[in-house]
């Protein structure tokens, strides 16, 4: 039965009071602690200076990762209104969502906000270095094949060569911020939920849209299992309000992707509104003609706002984008909001295999259009491509310079760590470059591990996992600045 209100819920994993009987003054005094954890978390304050398209960008006009999770942010609020405007009484009655607006507008609002804090420096591309790094890297070291338990052992060796900004972020709020977030807040950005000891499922197969990506790793797994258990979420299923998140973040990155691009005089108005309409006729075919809003097509829309642009004298670019949103942001938002009420058993469930926007739909139309357009005018352009080898060699080259810490022998390297040696020339140097908050996170995770028949290979691990916390912490301009100085070594 879908009741909303078993979802919302106040329990964090240490809670003082662990009673689920409260009221609503109760749920949002904690909601707004949970509002003021994540605000003040250092994590936040590091995406000032992460990129989202342009690395090492300092044009401020152009988005960092901040003020796009900020735009998500306004976004999510959008479309849970939307929700609750459309709702009848006798549905919110019915599906348990009777007066818990404000409840779920704050919970998406922080997990719009909070959706990219795992996220390394220089975006994706940054990822990708990290993984082809360690798939290198990793090959070199034996331990693994050396487990009593060998599934384990290739495992948590296969799980190490996926790093995923998603499960990072549960990594920041359950190990190395200990953010303590109520159980409901975190589970707003479980977007896949794989463990990242599965093997990615055939596209054929149940839920496989969920499990595309590693959602969480094996070092969290024990709060993620707490997590699903107080808020029943089935093994493999989403939390349903991270549904909301996806679409606000699908909405604001499309356009906004695109703004940047023009910002920095890749593209110009005319050439977009003429790029746009020709992909969004290829991609949209006999929908093409379908109105959004006010019998307004696609084309419509965009000639308008470029008609609008025209006749501003100082600022044409922002014009164009003020009407551009003005007239498709609203459609979008009400088409996501009215696919989640349409879906709202299996949103709830978990089990929808796909995001609210993925359909055959017109609006789906137009975020592959906006996504086809980025693709082909904006990411392949030589600036950016450039920026990105320069974010490659950066992330590879401080992966390079830390990796004597990985190649120390297990013995010297936990001497090392409890004080009893001072290390290695090289490695003694390096160790103490290491962040205190990150080092305490892998000793605390190593406590419950001293016992195991395969302590050697947990302890690689979390060694592998301090290392990637430590890079992909960074920021974009102190990745830079400690790959200049570690250059040498």
């Amino acid at each position: 039965m879908t009741d909303f209100a078993k979802k919302i819920s106040a329990i964090r994993s240490y809670s003082r009071n662990a009673s689920t009987d409260y009221d609503h003054q109760y749920l949002s005094e904690q909601f707004e602690s949970d509002r003021g954890r994540i605000i003040q978390s250092a994590a936040i304050r590091r995406l000032q200076q992460k990129t989202q398209v342009f690395p090492l960008e300092k044009n401020s006009a152009v988005r960092s990762r901040l003020t796009h999770s900020l735009e998500v942010q306004q976004t999510g609020r959008h479309i849970v209104r939307t929700i609750f405007k459309k709702l009848t009484n006798e549905q919110s009655v019915a599906i348990g969502l009777k007066d818990f607006e404000r409840e779920v507008e704050t919970l998406v609002e922080m997990a719009c906000l909070m959706h990219d804090i795992g996220n390394p420096p220089f975006g994706h591309f940054g990822e990708s270095a990290i993984n082809h790094w360690f798939e290198s890297e990793l090959d070199n070291h034996v331990v693994f094949s050396q487990a009593n338990d060998k599934m384990l052992g290739l495992q948590l060796k296969l799980e190490l060569k996926s790093f995923e900004g998603n499960a990072q972020a549960f990594r920041i709020i359950f190990n190395l911020l200990k953010l303590n977030l109520t159980y409901s807040q975190a589970a707003s950005i479980l977007k896949y939920t794989r463990s990242g000891l599965e093997r990615k499922p055939d596209k054929d197969k149940p839920l496989s849209y969920l499990k595309k990506k590693v959602g969480y790793y094996y070092s969290e797994l024990e709060d993620i299992n707490a997590m699903r258990e107080h808020l029943e979420i089935k093994l493999g299923h989403r939390f349903p309000l991270a549904y909301l998140m996806e679409a606000a973040d699908d909405i604001s990155y499309c356009l906004a992707d695109i703004e940047d691009g023009v910002e920095k005089g890749i593209l110009d108005c005319q050439k977009l509104a003429s790029k746009l309409k020709e992909t969004f006729e290829h991609i949209a075919g006999e929908q093409a003609s379908t109105p959004l809003a006010k019998n307004k097509t696609f084309a419509d829309a965009v000639d308008y706002a470029l008609s609008r642009s025209e006749k501003e004298p100082i600022n044409k670019a922002h014009e164009f984008f003020v009407w551009l949103r003005v007239q498709l942001i609203h459609p979008l938002v009400e088409h996501a909001a009215q696919t989640f009420i349409d879906n709202v058993d299996a949103c709830f469930d978990g089990s929808l295999n796909r995001a609210l926007l993925e359909d055959s739909s017109v609006f789906h139309h137009m975020i592959e259009t906006f996504k086809s357009v980025a693709i082909r005018y904006i990411f392949s352009t030589n600036e950016v491509e450039t920026k990105e080898l320069q974010g490659y060699r950066i992330i590879t080259g401080l992966l390079n310079a830390y990796s004597p810490l990985l190649k120390y022998p297990h013995e010297k390297f936990l001497a090392m760590v409890d004080g009893s040696e001072r290390g290695g020339l090289i490695e003694a140097r390096l160790y103490k470059r290491l962040p205190k908050k990150h080092l305490k996170a892998y000793q605390e995770a190593l406590k419950e591990r001293r016992s195991s028949h395969d302590f050697a290979v947990f302890e690689f691990y979390y060694r592998c996992r301090l290392i990637q916390d430590f890079v992909s912490g960074m920021t974009d301009q102190f990745a830079l600045e400690e790959a200049n100085n570690l250059s040498a070594i």
